[in-house]
């Protein structure tokens, strides 16, 4: 779906929907509605404002050869993210016994309307007032159908291979089978499609289910949905399955793809989500809250310091034990420089941020942690539990304040798993080696995913202004487009349309004017 708000947006707003369309899907045939930006009370007379400001209900029906049709009641499906699902729930939050029935029954005839067998979702619209419209049916088993099949105990899948062989007739389910229980979905996706660095997940159990197609090592390829996975929890009630929720989202570590986790986390925290009060805008409406802007807490980068001191002693205890050889200063890692036996001074960059940190141990296995010379930390009680060479979990008092985190060291780069989701930090390069290796302008756009290049909007000589497009690349059944991130000339171009590039490929090189 494209907006275009006047003339001048229409033809590009045009081509662009076109071009992602047929690129999925094969097909570049259009639909053009109006839009209605402050509509009335009288929502129902457009259809896409109606997506934007209304609840999404969905129901799952079920029928069979022999007439029979049968709903296993109804999910929440309101926020979504470029009109995709990002979050379910059921049953729905805030519906009466009396909608619910009437939903479900309004799917039914739905379904025998058109005589369908087989697993179905039938789509609806509810406004402010519980009064629901037909909008579209689904005709297959939707990626959802955990959700319906924990609060009824049903294998969908099951069903759905007994009604295709004519196994069995539906027998009617009505609400006395309904579990009075709460259960969410989420899936994360978009990004770099590359999992081969490292990937842990919360422990499934009864109450938590795990749906993915990614194991560590793992390629995901540019050219399938960005969906790789989904979480299923169930709870006696909402608001401890939303606790269960966050907690099992802390717990999943992943390295070299970019995922939704953090944004899930807010989502699920949220108090306007937690009261039930949802909408097709809800995240336009909450979007500062849900998309903050994050500094690194010095007690978190004291953790990761900590980290890096321990794993070195770790690994040059190792090495001095199979060489037998003393101790050198000089087999240090980059960033980290060792000044006495028990002083640390360790450099990590956060964005475009460079933290020193220096640690100081004491005889007793304190520490005093020192973070770019104004503040000053005192750290004790130190426990570390190694997971593997590199990644552990560090647990201490910081100022007396007792905090863990989840701390993996990969090359130059420290990742950091912390309650409010993962932080990743870098180690300089020495300076001797920046000047082997070079710089490049960081102004040169680069590809944010692995992806293909769909067209080159410049050439060689082209001026150009900040924000103007430059590249438009297709990655994970989407168009994305590559702009300016200053004024200039445009030097070279380095690809051509059709070539496939990874991520971070220098696309374009700006000349300042």
């Amino acid at each position: 779906m494209r907006i275009a708000l006047n003339e001048s947006e229409f033809e590009s707003q045009l081509e662009s929907a076109k071009t992602e369309a047929i690129k999925s899907f094969g097909d570049q045939v259009m639909l053009l509605e109006k839009f209605v930006e402050n509509p009335r009370q009288n929502f129902l007379l457009i259809f896409v404002i109606i997506l934007m400001i209304c609840s999404h209900v969905e129901v799952q029906v079920f029928g069979d050869r022999h007439g029979n049709y049968v709903y296993l009641f109804e999910r929440d499906c309101s926020v979504q993210r470029r009109h995709q699902k990002i979050i379910e729930e059921a049953p729905a939050p805030g519906l009466t016994e009396e909608v619910r029935r009437s939903i479900g029954d309004a799917a039914v005839r739905a379904a025998k309307a058109v005589n369908y067998v087989g697993a179905g979702t039938v789509e609806f619209i509810m406004d402010k007032n519980l009064k629901f419209y037909f909008m579209e049916m689904n005709t297959r088993l939707q990626v959802e159908h955990p959700i319906t099949e924990m609060i009824t105990g049903t294998d969908l899948v099951e069903w759905q291979l007994r009604v295709s062989f004519k196994l069995i007739k539906l027998s009617h389910i009505n609400s006395t089978f309904f579990k009075k229980n709460f259960f969410t979905y989420h899936f994360f996706s978009r990004g770099q499609p590359l999992i081969r660095i490292h990937l842990s997940t919360p422990v499934p159990g009864q109450d938590l289910r795990i749906e993915t197609g990614v194991r560590q090592g793992d390629e995901v390829s540019i050219h399938y949905d960005p969906m790789i996975a989904k979480l299923v929890v169930w709870s006696d009630d909402r608001q401890s399955a939303l606790k269960r929720t966050v907690a099992a989202l802390r717990d999943y570590h992943i390295v070299g793809l970019n995922t939704n986790i953090r944004f899930l986390m807010a989502l699920a925290s949220h108090p306007s989500f937690q009261a039930g009060d949802v909408s097709t805008n809800f995240i336009p409406q909450y979007h500062t809250e849900l998309f903050p802007s994050r500094s690194l807490s010095t007690s978190a980068l004291a953790h990761a310091a900590l980290a890096m001191a321990a794993s070195h002693r770790a690994k040059v205890v190792r090495d001095a034990a199979e060489t037998k050889d003393s101790f050198s200063p000089f087999a240090l890692s980059f960033g980290l420089r060792l000044n006495s036996s028990s002083v640390f001074l360790i450099k990590l960059v956060d964005g475009e941020t460079e933290h020193t940190i220096s640690l100081s141990e004491s005889s007793k296995g304190d520490w005093l942690v020192k973070v770019d010379s104004n503040h000053q930390l005192a750290v004790s009680d130190v426990v570390l539990s190694e997971v593997n060479d590199d990644k552990m979990t560090i647990r201490c008092s910081v100022d007396g304040v007792i905090s863990s985190s989840t701390v993996l060291l990969l090359g130059t780069s420290v990742h950091l798993f912390t309650v409010d989701g993962i932080h990743s930090l870098n180690v300089p390069a020495p300076n001797y080696l920046k000047s082997a290796v070079g710089a490049g302008s960081v102004f040169d756009p680069v590809a944010p995913m692995p992806g293909v290049i769909e067209k080159v909007v410049v050439q060689p000589g082209s001026k150009v202004e900040k924000g103007d497009p430059l590249v438009v690349m297709i990655a994970m059944k989407m168009e994305y487009v590559i702009r300016a991130a200053r004024d200039g000339v445009v030097e070279k171009v380095f690809h051509k349309p059709g070539d496939t590039v990874p991520k971070g490929t220098v696309l374009v090189h700006l000349q300042e004017e």
